[in-house]
């Protein structure tokens, strides 16, 4: 498995390599790709979600308890169940009908306390950021924001070869991204807004 992962992370370093190289041929990201609340529609629970559910009544069924990785989660009374691709009021609704053999007429809530969110939804960070991770997209981030999230370049980064690969509707396209003109030079028309599932590549300073 650790063999694994570092085959994947040297073929994104080669693949963010072969990008970067051509990155000044790319267009820049388009402003007004932006996607509100609205569109989003409701938030639905993602793997490694922290859910706070309340039974009332019944303190001893109450319990905080994360998402698994593989979407599902167990209850106290209610051995396995499927968490992740559904609302909070959905799974409150499917906790009652399992504890329905064994309360009478419960009521539950289920609250989201940390968000991970779908894997479609995150914004990918890989490269040369201080803190490589995928990040639930909230409703007009922009990349300040996903570089915020990360703690900002390594000393190494090539931020100005930076690049934004967004799938749209079957199809992929990349953009350019100057990070170092944004984060260390000021310069806000480097900024852009994202997507969810949008992947950053952050190459290394050629030596």
């Amino acid at each position: 498995m650790r063999a694994l992962k570092q085959c994947i992370a040297m073929a994104l370093a080669g693949f963010a390599f072969l990008l970067a190289g051509c990155s000044s041929d790319l267009p820049a990201p388009p402003s007004d790709a932006t996607l509100d609340a609205a569109d989003a529609g409701p938030y639905v629970i993602g793997p490694l979600d922290n859910l706070e559910v309340f039974v009332w009544r019944s303190p001893e069924l109450s319990t905080t308890i994360a998402v698994r990785p593989d979407g599902r989660i167990s209850l106290p009374l209610v051995d396995d169940m499927e968490a992740a691709g559904k609302t909070a009021s959905a799974l409150a609704r499917d906790i009652e009908r399992a504890l329905e053999t064994y309360v009478q007429d419960p009521l539950v809530t289920v609250m989201i306390r940390e968000f991970g969110g779908p894997l479609d939804r995150r914004i990918r960070v890989v490269g040369e950021a201080r803190k490589p991770v995928a990040i639930p997209y909230r409703a007009n981030m922009t990349v300040l924001d996903v570089m915020i999230e990360v703690g900002g370049l390594t000393e190494f980064a090539a931020g100005d070869r930076a690049v934004l690969i967004r799938r749209k509707d079957g199809e992929q396209t990349s953009y350019r991204l100057r990070l170092n003109s944004l984060l260390r030079e000021g310069d806000v028309s480097a900024n852009a807004p994202v997507l969810p599932g949008d992947v950053i590549l952050i190459p290394e300073t050629f030596i």
